[in-house]
């Protein structure tokens, strides 16, 4: 969540930074929240000043009786006691208004970085790199697809997943299946480097959920297992965020790097109505995430770090792909700055994304109070965290599948992903 102290200092800096966002309701939400900490602050003066005098009546009452004097000490008793009552439906109001201080806080968006570019929309995100597309030319046979393929080679079977699961779900067979996993350990071998391999819980809490940004505003978003408290995540990093979730860190230790394979789940997909067949949506996949807890100031660093990785998985597989720079119309709810990595897929015939790194500044890292302690001393302050897909299984699977797609109908395996397949070096029908 935004400062709440930066919204009392500078109001007006803060609506016009967000102003970017195009969500004149947030505005408004801004002024709501800058009302309520006014008033709130003044009812919490208030009760304190009379926690104050409560006290000193407590000191009087008790001269009082030892002096002997029985009914002055009872007058200020019954005094003492009148306004411990005041002071404790003031304080219930104070909670009353903090929580709906924090409520506000916790849907209002992140602030986007200067950087960031403006835009109202998808359409306005610039593209900052194309690497392996103008100039290429595809043959007919590479434009056939990932699903009719599937289907042909006996590797996607999402009628059957259908049967199990209901609409939205895939199934990967024999090498298709091989095929993901080989995705995702190519991915964690990648940045195996730099990054700690985690396995977190699938399933989390409340709190978890909240401390990324999902809850409470994308609550209908997620898929959520009522009777325990618990929600299926829809991507490791609401785990990995929360693994210091109220701890303090050492400056030393920064910036920590971890990464996680993980199942992901997300009740969204496909609500659009867009990009419903084959492996372009579904509730289900498998997605590595790398994720960098930083300081303020190596944050910038990272991102680009961050980006470069990614970029460079796909690179290796021999995929067209480009980069977008998030405009501040289009971007995530904690997003400060965000870039996309999209890849051609020449069957479904559309650029498809496939990774998403952002840079979250403070922000989840304050609803999720991660701190670290500077080594020049002082206050504590609070991380920045950052995170982007290692690599995504769905549309990389898919852009494969197309781009490698021979006249016969077999699918070459690219030549980095070989080590993983088991000896498979081509995909054909068995």
């Amino acid at each position: 969540m935004i400062d709440i102290r930066r919204v009392r200092s500078d109001l007006d800096g803060v609506k016009a930074a967000m102003a970017r966002r195009r969500d004149p309701q947030l505005l408004d939400d801004l002024d709501e929240v800058s009302r309520l900490d006014e008033e709130g602050r003044r009812l919490s003066s208030e009760r304190d000043d009379l926690r104050a005098r409560v006290n000193s009546l407590s000191k009087d009452v008790g001269a009082a009786y030892k002096a002997g004097d029985r009914d002055r000490g009872d007058q200020l008793k019954e005094e003492s006691r009148t306004l411990g009552e005041t002071e404790k439906e003031l304080g219930v109001r104070v909670a009353e208004y903090d929580a709906r201080i924090r409520d506000l806080l916790l849907r209002i968006p992140n602030v986007p970085a200067d950087e960031a570019p403006d835009g109202a929309g998808e359409a306005d995100n610039p593209v900052v790199k194309m690497v392996g597309f103008e100039g290429r030319t595809y043959d007919e046979w590479q434009r056939v697809p990932h699903w009719d393929t599937g289907v042909a080679l006996g590797i996607l079977d999402n009628e059957r997943a259908a049967k199990i699961s209901g609409s939205m779900f895939t199934m990967l067979r024999g090498a298709g299946a091989t095929l993901a996993r080989a995705l995702c350990q190519l991915a964690l071998d990648r940045n195996a480097d730099a990054f700690e391999e985690m396995r977190p819980p699938s399933l989390v809490t409340t709190a978890t959920l909240t401390a990324t940004g999902q809850l409470p505003k994308f609550a209908d978003d997620a898929y959520a297992i009522e009777r325990d408290d618990l929600w299926c995540i829809p991507t490791a990093e609401v785990p990995l965020t929360s693994i210091y979730r109220d701890e303090v860190l050492d400056e030393g230790d920064l910036p920590m790097r971890l990464m996680a394979y993980t199942p992901c789940y997300r009740r969204e997909a496909g609500s659009a109505g867009r990009d419903t067949r084959g492996m372009l949506r579904g509730h289900e996949f498998d997605k590595v995430e790398i994720l960098a807890l930083t300081t303020p100031d190596d944050a910038p660093r990272m991102l680009d770090e961050l980006v470069a990785r990614a970029a460079g998985t796909i690179e290796a597989l021999g995929l067209p792909y480009r980069i977008l720079d998030i405009c501040t119309g289009d971007m995530g709810q904690s997003h400060h700055r965000s870039f996309d990595i999209e890849v051609y897929a020449p069957g479904a015939d559309t650029w498809l994304e496939v990774s998403s790194i952002s840079w979250f500044s403070d922000y989840q890292a304050r609803r999720g109070n991660v701190r670290y302690r500077p080594r020049t001393g002082g206050g504590t302050e609070f991380v920045h965290t950052l995170n982007g897909s290692a690599l995504a299984v769905p549309r990389v699977w898919a852009a494969i599948v197309e781009t490698y797609r021979q006249p016969d109908g077999t699918v070459v395996v690219p030549d980095v992903l070989r080590p993983y397949m088991r000896g498979i070096d081509v995909i054909s029908k068995k």
